[in-house]
């Protein structure tokens, strides 16, 4: 980190401090004033340098109580300027307060006191030092208390545009989020309610048709022949309308493996021999007697517990995970326990994956849990349905 980073960070947490540096400078050019004469350099008058030091105290807080400081500063500049008029003290402390406080404050306030301060230092001087108002001297310190003033403004516009600037992008940041979020929700929606017009439409056909070729599979064959093959037409343009809107869903450049069959628990061993060739041992066992799996509870118990290994692998750096399948009447368990540590860092690197089990697991009725084992390593649970209600379809 570079030096003067660390020294701003540090004087941002040091506030007193920072507000009283500028002082420093003050204290020491007025020293320095007081011992150049004539005749050359001499011992500095000391009771003016200690004016001045106390003149610039209130500087220390100057931020916290811009205006109460503007106006004591003033008053000791003033006041100076009024006991040393023979070296013609620059009112320096007066300045600072005058450009803080219009930095700080309202702008109101900020010129009313700071031309209220102009008119003060210039008459004072031009009363000290027997010169006219309008006196090139006078007028230089009537333009050094409207120039701070003025500069104090400046920078208070400046911080207030950039923190404008600030806001704005992040609130269009927000925005952009959240109108990618609707826009992604209204075209889930739009292609559930495609699906289910399709399908309902066809399906309650094919439905009909079949009940008309039961009734005439004995008595009209013919007729029921022809109602077998209605089946069979509305059935294949159900599944080719299924195929075009899922396919809107796909991305341009899904590969040949995008296309491949839907993988199911049967498929368990071969996911399980790849993680093994990558170094990652895994157990799988079956409890309970296997019950019929609905497709779509089949699909999902795979995807979690692949998501799930994928995890394990990529960002827990372990070396053993278990699988436990275990059947019950009505639900299925699936539990992914790995052997980390206790305490090692383990999860779904951004969190991602762990949303898109849950997502899976409520989207067919079941739930997912996941976090770590007090014994060390991170364990998922899922609770799937066997079957799936008409409520879930």
């Amino acid at each position: 980190m570079e030096l003067p980073m660390v020294w701003r960070q540090w004087l941002a947490r040091h506030d007193r401090i920072a507000d009283a540096l500028p002082a420093v400078p003050l204290v020491v050019i007025a020293a320095a004033a007081t011992a150049a004469g004539k005749d050359g350099w001499q011992e500095p008058r000391w009771h003016e340098v200690v004016w001045t030091a106390l003149s610039c105290m209130p500087l220390a807080f100057r931020s916290r109580w811009p205006l109460g400081v503007a106006l004591f500063t003033l008053a000791g500049d003033l006041t100076l300027m009024a006991v040393a008029s023979h070296i013609a003290p620059t009112p320096a402390a007066s300045l600072i307060a005058l450009y803080t406080l219009a930095a700080l404050g309202s702008r109101r306030t900020a010129w009313a006191v700071g031309l209220a301060a102009a008119v003060a230092i210039t008459g004072v001087f031009a009363a000290t030092h027997a010169e006219s108002v309008v006196a090139g001297a006078s007028l230089l310190r009537l333009d050094f208390a409207i120039a701070a003033t003025a500069l104090g403004r400046a920078v208070r516009s400046r911080r207030e545009n950039l923190a404008a600037a600030r806001a704005r992008v992040e609130r269009a940041e927000r925005m952009q989020e959240v109108e990618a979020r609707r826009r992604v929700t209204e075209e889930r929606v739009r292609i559930a309610r495609d699906l289910h017009d399709v399908v309902a439409h066809h399906i309650t056909l094919v439905n009909a048709q079949a009940g008309v070729a039961h009734h005439l599979m004995r008595a009209n064959p013919d007729h029921a022949y022809e109602a077998l093959a209605h089946i069979k037409e509305n059935s294949r343009a159900a599944l080719d309308e299924l195929r075009a809107t899922v396919g809107l869903l796909r991305q341009p450049d899904d590969g040949p493996g995008s296309r491949a069959p839907i993988p199911r628990l049967a498929d368990l061993d071969s996911l399980v021999g790849g993680f093994e060739a990558s170094g990652l041992s895994v157990s799988v066992t079956h409890t309970g007697g296997p019950s019929p799996l609905a497709p779509a509870t089949d699909l999902t118990a795979y995807r979690i517990i692949q998501e799930a290994l994928t995890n394990t692998h990529k960002h827990a750096s372990v070396s053993r995970a278990s699988v436990v399948l275990k059947y019950g009447v009505h639900s299925l368990r699936v539990t992914v326990t790995d052997d980390g540590r206790p305490g090692a860092p383990k999860g779904a690197g951004g969190g991602h994956g762990l949303i898109g089990m849950h997502e899976r697991a409520t989207a067919i009725g079941g739930t997912v849990t996941a976090g770590p084992r007090p014994e060390g390593g991170f364990q998922v649970v899922a609770e799937l349905p066997l079957s799936l209600s008409s409520a879930t379809a």
